[in-house]
């Protein structure tokens, strides 16, 4: 007997079975889609509902009084108000006074949106660079300052520069060859409107700072340093990596500056005493005026109205804007 007939015979495993494929998971049913889809909508018409009460009336009314005749014998129910046409448009467009409360009202808001936005990054980036109780304290005094009322802010400015007891008055008198005790800031259009200018800065500055600091949160650091690497300075660096990763923000927030400067009226009306001259006199002033002391209240309400159309205008900019930017990404 050989060896080969003594050893004992390896046993071969047997193959391996695939494993039985996994069973289709049900399919839900689409029963229900339908009823998913309108939920949205659903939980939306109580809101939808009261805009409709709160903004659609008012603005039916006022473009209804737009096209009739109505003073205050309209008012008071002594005549019926008469459909007019398109002459109070044409009154009003045909008014040089009219144009050039239209482009004091232009200037102002862009010198406004354009002071806010710089000062507004120029905060923002310096936070970025200090410490964290530093900027903890800054954020208090511009949350404090966004949320003083604008009458409180702007009786608070009226004090700042009053001619007889105003402290910038005394302040700056106190520079070499500077003497403005007695200066009076209100004798003038311009000097006034850049007062209120500042007060519109003053107050909308802190919703910007906050925003852009929080964008700036998102701008990632590898960026930031492969631009360094590469060569970029600080400008450079802002330039090509922070701002356009800004981009949407900034276009989001200069919108939303012009819809609110071009709508400025209390700033206005209280620094004047609820009587604003002839050149402190904006669109939205202008429309009271005719309204409520002219007592045109038509024409009034086709000032206003040309006001919506011309913010109308700054909207579909902004949603042109952010429909390239959609398409980009």
């Amino acid at each position: 007997m050989s060896a080969a007939d003594t050893t004992t015979p390896a046993k071969v495993p047997p193959p391996r079975q695939a494993p039985p494929p996994p069973a289709a998971p049900n399919k839900p049913r689409r029963s229900g889609t339908s009823g998913s889809a309108g939920t949205p909508w659903l939980l939306l018409a109580p809101c939808l509902l009261i805009l409709g009460l709160v903004m659609g009336y008012p603005l039916v009314r006022l473009v209804t009084l737009s096209f009739q005749k109505f003073g205050q014998s309209q008012l008071w129910g002594f005549q019926p108000a008469e459909w007019v046409g398109f002459d109070n448009f044409s009154g009003v467009l045909g008014d040089s006074e009219f144009w050039q409360v239209v482009v004091r009202t232009i200037v102002f808001a862009a010198g406004s949106v354009i002071f806010t936005m710089v000062i507004g990054m120029l905060i923002a980036l310096l936070l970025q660079r200090v410490s964290g109780w530093v900027k903890t304290m800054v954020n208090i005094v511009l949350v404090a300052s966004w949320g003083m009322p604008i009458i409180v802010a702007t009786t608070v400015f009226k004090w700042l520069f009053d001619s007889d007891y105003g402290i910038l008055n005394a302040l700056l008198s106190k520079l070499p060859g500077v003497d403005l005790i007695g200066h009076n800031w209100f004798a003038s259009g311009p000097q006034g409107l850049a007062v209120i200018m500042l007060l519109v800065v003053w107050g909308a500055v802190p919703f910007v700072v906050i925003t852009l600091s929080a964008g700036l949160t998102q701008v990632p650091a590898e960026l930031e340093e492969a631009a360094r690497l590469d060569g970029a300075g600080s400008w450079g660096v802002f330039r090509f990596v922070t701002l356009p990763i800004l981009k949407p923000i900034i276009v989001m927030l200069t919108t939303l500056s012009v819809i609110w400067d071009m709508g400025v009226f209390p700033q206005v009306f209280v620094m004047r005493d609820g009587h604003p001259e002839d050149d402190f006199q904006l669109l939205t002033t202008y429309s009271y005026k005719r309204a409520f002391e002219i007592n045109d209240y038509a024409q009034g309400s086709a000032i206003a109205l040309i006001t919506v159309v011309l913010l109308l205008g700054v909207v579909a900019v902004y949603m042109r804007q952010m429909l390239k930017i959609g398409e980009v990404e």
